[in-house]
């Protein structure tokens, strides 16, 4: 998706008054499921994985099942108005930030954190992929040991 849901700029109503209007001009009713849906993820911060979406909307709206937040989540994806994040082993964690970004993912305490990069947003696709299909965007997701988890770890030995 193009402009206005791709950063975190913006404080959480205004983000969640924002997803209104972006549901509006994408042709999708908004629903209370929807709107509490996305306010969970602008308030759980990160990266959050379905289950932990759902355990908030439900404090908002506890009669709400986990298959209508979970069909909410891949509406929105499909729509390009959030993005799923998925690393080998691990539950599908979703992205309110759409913009152009990258992530560094803990290996230890599997924090994800965005981070902005103008040479890896200058890598472009290898020939070879264009023969396994059209790309539509590229990210880079760097692993490792996040400070605290190896500020820990000096502190420990």
């Amino acid at each position: 998706m193009s402009g206005g849901m791709n950063g975190s700029e913006a404080g959480p109503g205004e983000r969640v008054e924002a997803f209104g209007a972006t549901c509006r001009q994408l042709g999708l009713k908004v629903t209370p499921q929807r709107m509490e849906t996305y306010r969970a993820m602008i308030l759980a911060g990160g990266h959050p994985d379905a289950r932990t979406i759902f355990s908030l909307v439900r404090r908002r709206i506890p009669a709400i099942s986990f298959d209508t937040v979970y069909r909410t989540l891949h509406l929105l994806e499909e729509k390009g108005v959030i993005a799923r994040v998925a690393t080998p082993g691990e539950s599908a964690r979703f992205d309110a930030n759409t913009g152009r970004h990258h992530h560094f993912t803990c290996t230890q305490c599997g924090t994800m954190t965005d981070f902005l990069s103008q040479e890896l947003d200058a890598i472009q696709p290898p020939g070879e992929a264009g023969e396994l299909g059209v790309v539509h965007s590229l990210r880079v997701e760097l692993r490792g040991i996040c400070r605290k988890c190896a500020g820990r770890g000096a502190a420990s030995k």
